[in-house]
């Protein structure tokens, strides 16, 4: 086994209000090429993310968003196209920018098609995806529906049995609509690896070892040490059962609507690093129309009660949750390195 590194040392922060940290992404956005549209509908979901407290899709992603706009292989102008395809599915060309706008495109037309079908798809293609997924799952749940998002990546996951990138982490979003005044509704956003690829940079940045089963390094030996998985390959989580869930994901946003898989995303890339070259599948269903439509909600509550009655147990999103309601009075703290290169990214005011 590969060494592992230091634990590391405490991280020292710079504390920025939730408006100061959307103030300084989206001059750095502009900054790049991206317009007022575009660079909005990125800066939401860091600020969401950063809000939340998930730090590895926050405004840690703003260097590789940025380095998209500057190298010429994302559209910071991009201007997205719905169309309707069928009764109940809605596809959006990205116009080769990033999936926040596409999204943000097509989802009332999504909505319309779920609440009038009980069941649609939107498929998001030319796009670049590099953000969390559950802000898709969540404006899905304002509207009450329930949510799915699916994306793939490059190729950063060794399939099952092989120690060699293959598939991408391909995330994948569900939630649930909750009464707000009942509490906050289930949302999960996981990645079909171990550890999502954000995580694993964060720890080799702090200098922190990941656990183990998160990856190999590039001699197909499992390891903890960071820096060595990013060299190497991360791993699906629970071994074929994660590596199956990946394969899932790879043919619904590749095969299903026609984007490149992960392993042939970087020749799709058009130059350069940075954010993957894709498509996303939202799929939303109407819980009113499913034949129980006035018993669906009443049904779900008596689900968590049953499951939250034993101790130490919690629904999936409720710390992101509890740490939105932390940030909106303390605000943020990011690590100075990270801070250091945002004030950079960003330039001076004016």
């Amino acid at each position: 086994m590969n060494e592992t590194p230091d634990a590391g040392a405490p991280v020292e922060t710079v504390a920025l209000t939730l408006a100061e940290a959307e103030a300084l992404s989206l001059r750095a956005l502009t900054r790049a090429g991206a317009d007022d549209a575009n660079a909005r509908a990125v800066t939401a979901v860091m600020i969401a993310a950063e809000r939340d407290i998930c730090a590895s899709h926050g405004l840690f992603r703003l260097e590789g968003y940025v380095q998209g706009l500057t190298n010429g292989r994302v559209n910071g102008r991009a201007a997205p196209k719905v169309e309707r395809l069928a009764p109940g599915v809605v596809a959006v060309n990205g116009d080769r920018g990033y999936a926040p706008l596409a999204f943000e495109t097509g989802r009332s037309a999504l909505i319309e098609a779920a609440k009038t079908q009980g069941i649609a798809a939107l498929a998001i293609r030319d796009t670049h995806h590099f953000a969390a997924l559950w802000p898709e799952v969540e404006a899905l749940m304002a509207a009450d529906l329930c949510g799915f998002a699916f994306t793939a990546a490059t190729p950063m996951v060794a399939p099952a049995g092989g120690a060699r990138p293959f598939f991408g982490t391909n995330p994948m979003g569900f939630g649930f609509p909750r009464d707000p005044e009942a509490g906050p509704p289930p949302v999960f956003d996981q990645a079909s690896a171990a550890m999502a690829r954000g995580d694993v940079q964060i720890h080799a940045r702090d200098g922190r070892p990941v656990p183990e089963g998160v990856g190999v390094g590039p001699d197909g030996l499992p390891t903890t040490d960071p820096n060595a998985v990013l060299a190497g390959a991360q791993l699906p989580f629970g071994g074929y059962k994660g590596s199956s869930l990946a394969l899932m994901v790879e043919l619904l946003v590749g095969a299903l609507i026609g984007q490149p898989f992960s392993y042939e995303s970087d020749a799709a890339a058009r130059g350069g690093p940075g954010a993957p070259f894709g498509g996303e599948l939202v799929l939303a269903l109407d819980p009113a129309r499913f034949g129980d439509a006035g018993g669906w909600r009443t049904r779900a509550e008596a689900f968590y009660a049953a499951l939250l009655a034993q101790e130490g147990v919690r629904l999936p999103g409720a710390r992101r949750h509890a740490n939105r309601a932390k940030t909106a009075q303390s605000g943020i703290a990011l690590p100075k390195s990270l801070y250091d290169t945002v004030v950079a990214l960003a330039g001076p005011k004016g």
